[in-house]
């Protein structure tokens, strides 16, 4: 069911969700979390898809908040709140509301998020493009038990990156971590099994990527051994080197799902590596809003021993 809303308020919309239910036989409200997306019109669309087929694990309302241009000529229009809200088949397991604020109302999102806000249960802001310098202090992320961003979506990752780690709080987390996590579990059982010491380490990737100078600040802070990054032509991460005394344990994944995992002494194997959709990464931003150390960890580590060669 597709509902929509023009010239509206908060109290409307709060009003059209309850009948919504109602109407679509499932009066109660039954979610977990409030997932609060601020986009533009350009990245709404991709970013409620992913929103959507996350919550197949995650029951959520989702309020997507999309700020109209405030140019000269929209500063001088009327100030006004459009809502096309979705319900039952048309949104999955989520309420989705998509707002559409015009003029000065740009500036003061938090007047129409907080009444539409689940009661009593998590708040998670996401911005797919264009956060704030300082997420936790924006009014909206000032509301939020997780706040999430994408340094892998601006112009700049690596400065980026250096942003992040300046104004970290607890709560804050970035989606170029959230795609390491199978590299860091591959790398943490590799060791495991090889029981040597790291002397040090390698990460290749394409330039820029801020997943695998994550991915080398992590593994200077856990391993405390210099880490080298060598760019390559990609996409993304394409493999890791840690050298030992007994030889390399090389995580190789140039292209495509696969990746070939060597450990000395034992047989090379084939081993499945993909690159994760963004609901895919979401959705595991979803299933955990305490502070994430370990990335807080990674993004404060000094970059002093990753090296860049070529």
């Amino acid at each position: 069911m597709n509902i929509d809303l023009t010239d509206t308020t908060a109290s409307k919309i709060n009003k059209a969700l309850v009948q919504a239910r109602r109407a679509n036989g499932s009066p109660a409200v039954g979610k977990v979390l409030t997932l609060v997306i601020v986009t533009d019109e350009e990245n709404a669309h991709d970013a409620v898809k992913a929103a959507s087929d996350a919550s197949r694990e995650h029951p959520s309302r989702v309020l997507a908040v999309i700020k109209r241009p405030t140019g000269k000529e929209q500063r001088r229009g009327r100030t006004h709140l459009d809502a096309e809200i979705r319900v039952g088949s048309d949104a999955g397991s989520v309420e989705t509301v998509l707002l559409r604020l015009y003029g000065e109302l740009t500036e003061h999102a938090g007047s129409v998020v907080v009444p539409l806000l689940l009661p009593d249960t998590p708040v998670v802001v996401w911005w797919p493009v264009d956060a704030p310098a300082v997420p936790v202090k924006d009014p909206l992320g000032a509301l939020a038990h997780r706040r999430i961003t994408d340094s892998y979506a601006v112009e700049e990752p690596l400065r980026e990156l250096g942003v992040r780690a300046t104004t970290y709080t607890p709560g804050d987390t970035d989606l170029a971590w959230t795609r390491l996590t199978p590299w860091r579990s591959m790398l943490a059982a590799a060791l495991d099994q090889a029981r040597a010491t790291v002397t040090r380490a390698v990460v290749e990737s394409e330039a820029e990527n801020p997943s695998a100078e994550l991915l080398a600040r992590w593994l200077a802070d856990r391993l405390g051994v210099p880490v080298q990054r060598v760019v390559t032509k990609g996409p993304v991460v394409t493999g890791v080197r840690l050298h030992t005394a007994d030889g390399e344990i090389v995580i190789d994944r140039p292209g495509g799902a696969l990746a070939t995992l060597s450990i000395p002494h034992q047989p090379t194997r084939t081993v499945a590596l993909r690159v994760r959709s963004t609901a895919e990464l979401i959705a595991e931003e979803l299933r955990r809003l305490d502070p994430d150390e370990a990335y807080a960890a990674a993004l404060s580590a000094t970059a002093e021993d990753v090296k860049i060669g070529a």
